[in-house]
Formats: structure tokens, sequence, C-alpha cells
């Protein structure tokens, strides 16, 4: 069997926990005798091996034309790329990991006219979500219902507007948007009053993707959940979590840490407002003497997350129990965690994992983290970790006070810890979704 996977972007590109995700399962794939191909939007068409595994890199279009090449069917040269890769490897399935303008429709309707089965897994809330973060108006949790006028107004406050503006905007016709599309005017305030048509052109788009693919893997329930409630056919959807991507270190140090004077928390991930170091940071303030040392290993991606490091490391400055550290590759997170008491996921958006939360399981580290989507499945509050209202900075200090006074606590919840699954079995359960669309059940539950 010839899989090819597709993500956003792959290595040696920087990448995030989906391309990551992309290669651990790819690598136990081929493990279990399937023959995969990685292939990626890029720049220009390139071929390479990554780690043993054949990469294709596809041509994008130089410049965007429309914006409806955005919220619309995607990138048209990108689709005519893929569609040669499609013809000169001529694969069993196609997965996608992503719904961009180079993972896009387009693609999925070449493979359907080759008759080739379409599998498309949600890793983040930017399949559903325009605004990305499935918070409505950036601070309540949305139930993922796509709805035209809503979903404008919350992406248009999102991008900066008054709330009673974006709410005026969102109740233009979609026609005026047209007729401004057709003008390709250019600008912050053309895009803004173009919003409602481009909402409306992504939800359209959407939807025919998630008609068209053969079936679609959700990471977590929530996913699940909101796929549901958008009328996608529960035997389309099976829920397979993440699992570890790496091996486990040969040697872990399974010596108690809480006897230590001050507690080691780290912090692993984007740096990125959503991510919530802020809060995390601020409700370490509130209690300067708090015995606690926190190491941030932040990943900066674009001039937004040098803007938002910059504003950290400002706020920090003078509290030296806060540490910057560069960040850990993939393969050392679990070997890196081993040495801390907490790993802190301070997610003010709705994850799908995040993959920290298992690999610090994996290394017997409990986790405090917002109450919020995947983190809320996978800790268990007061067994394996603690759950926090996400953007209140009194509950997070109340709870790292109690942390830090209660070493009791934190030896039951290490104790509460079971270890996660890895991508070998993720492999597993995927493999038998591949055969099942081969073999031409579109719908049946394959697992």
């Amino acid at each position: 069997m010839k899989i090819i996977q597709v993500p956003f972007c792959f290595y040696p590109d920087p990448v995030g926990g989906t391309e990551v995700y992309v290669e651990a399962l790819s690598r136990y794939l081929q493990q279990q005798s399937v023959e995969v191909i990685v292939a990626a939007p890029g720049e220009a068409n390139q071929s390479y091996l990554h780690h043993h595994l054949p990469v294709r890199r596809y041509g994008m279009s130089k410049q965007l034309k429309n914006l409806r090449e955005n919220y619309g069917e995607g990138d048209i040269h990108a689709a005519i790329e893929f569609s040669r890769l499609l013809d000169a490897e001529q694969p069993d399935i196609v997965h996608l990991h992503a719904l961009t303008s180079g993972v896009s429709l387009r693609i999925v309707q070449a493979a359907k006219q080759r008759k080739i089965p379409v599998v498309f897994t949600y890793h983040t809330p930017t399949v559903t979500c325009q605004r990305g973060t499935l918070m409505r108006w950036g601070t309540q949790i949305c139930d993922g219902q796509i709805d035209l006028h809503a979903c404008t107004q919350c992406t248009l406050q999102g991008l900066g507007l008054d709330k009673n503006i974006a709410k005026a905007i969102a109740s233009l016709p979609t026609q005026v948007g047209k007729w401004l599309g057709d003008l390709n005017l250019q600008g912050r305030t053309w895009t803004a009053l173009r919003m409602t048509e481009l909402v409306s052109l992504r939800h359209s788009t959407l939807r025919t993707l998630l008609a068209e693919v053969n079936h679609i893997v959700a990471v977590c329930n929530w996913v699940r959940d909101v796929l549901l409630l958008n009328h996608v056919p529960q035997d389309k959807i099976t829920v397979i979590r993440q699992g570890l991507c790496h091996n486990l270190p040969e040697t872990i140090n399974s010596q108690p840490r809480y006897a230590q004077s001050a507690l080691k928390i780290a912090f692993l991930g984007r740096l990125d407002p959503t991510k919530g170091i802020h809060i995390l940071i601020k409700a370490l303030q509130v209690v300067p003497n708090l015995p606690i040392n926190l190491d941030i290993y932040g990943v900066s991606q674009g001039a937004s997350g040098s803007a938002y490091q910059q504003q950290l490391q400002t706020i920090t400055a003078n509290d030296p129990r806060i540490s910057f550290k560069p960040p850990v590759a993939p393969e050392n997170v679990i070997s890196t965690l081993t040495d801390y008491d907490l790993l802190a996921v301070p997610s003010q958006w709705l994850e799908t994992g995040p993959m920290v939360v298992l690999e610090a399981f994996a290394a017997g580290v409990p986790v405090i983290g917002s109450n919020l989507g995947g983190i809320a499945e996978l800790v268990q509050h007061e067994v394996n970790g603690i759950l926090v209202e996400p953007a209140s900075v009194v509950a997070w200090s109340q709870q790292l006070q109690r942390l830090c006074q209660d070493r009791q606590l934190l030896m039951r919840l290490g104790a509460g810890i079971k270890s996660p699954q890895t991508m070998e079995a993720v492999a597993t359960q995927m493999l038998s979704i591949y055969q099942f669309c081969a073999n031409g059940d579109l719908l049946s539950q394959p697992i």
C-alpha cells in the first residue's frame, strides 16, 4: 500500500506539532511495510529524503491574486503540481493534515477524480474556525457550529475591530464582498468589508471538503463533537488520539523531586498569546516570594512571535525566578521534562492535544493546565494534574501556591500518571482506516 501524507509544511522548514505527528506516523507506517511519501506545498517543486522518508514539495503560486484563493477552493497552481504528483506516484490513499490554500479542496478533488480515497485529519481549530481558536470573542468557548454572521463577527473582532463595528460589517450582504472582490481592492479596510463573503466562501469550501473526503480522523473528543454539530455523519468519524512521537529515553530519572525547596516548572511551546504564557507569568508575579523556578522553552515564529517574546522578556526582566531557554528538539522533550516537577500548559484556545502533555506523562511529570479542550480530556483534575480556569490570573496563582505548600499532592499526582499510547499504536489504527477506504467502504466504522 502506498500513502501520500499531506501536511501544511515539512522539514527542513520550521514545523509545528502537526508536522512532528506526520513524520512519526509515516515512520511507524514504514515499519509496517507501508510505502509513504510526504507531499507538502513549497516555493518550488523539490524531491529529497528526510531521515529515509521520501519528501515531495509541490510549488505554489508566487503571488496571491485574490483573497478568494485563501478562503475558497485553494491555489490553482499548487493543485496542478499536486495532480502531476498523483499521476507519477499513483498512491492508494491521500491523507490530508491541513486545510489551507496549498492543502486544499482542489487537492481533494484531484484525488477523487482519479478515484483515490482521501482521509482527512482535523488537527487544529483553524479547520472550522476562521479566528483559529474556537473561543467566541476570544474569551468564551465556542460550540463550533458554523454560522455565517456569528463567525464573521468573531473573525473581525479577532482582527482588532470593535465588537459593535464587527457586528455591523457582518450584517452586510455577501454580494457587497463579491462586488469589492471583483474590483480586487487591497488593504485591511477592503478585506474587512469583504469578510462576510470570504467567510461564506470558507464555510462552503469546508462543507464540500467534509462531504467529499472518505473518512475523517478526530484527534480528540471535542473535535468529533464539532464535526457532528456541523452534520458530518457519525460513521464517517473515528477518534484516534495522538501518541508519543519519539521513543522513551533509555533511563528516566525516577527519583522524587518534590523535596527541593523551589518547585521547578517548565513551559514548552510556541510563544503566542493563544498559548497563555503571559497568564502564567502574571500569576507567578502575584506572589513575588513564591519558591518556584519557571523555565520557558519557547519557539518564536514570525514578527508577531518576536514581538510577544520581547513583551514577555520585558515584564520578567526583574524576576530571577523566570528564565527563557532555547527551544528543545522534539526527540529531547521527554528527557528534558524529567528534570522538572510540573509542566504548565496555560493555553487560551482549544488544543487538540497538546503533544507536550503526553510527553510530560511519559516523563512521569504532572501537568497544571487550562480547563479547556484537549487539555481537559487528557488531564484528570487532582489525579494526574491540576485544571485551572484558563484566563484567571487569580486561579492560576492560587493553584501554584497550593502546589508549593502541599508536596504530598504533587506526589499523588505523579502516582496517578498512566503511560500514554505511542504513535506505533496510532499507525496501526490508521492503517485499518486506509485499508477500509481502499476497499471502497466509505462510511462504515473501520475500528
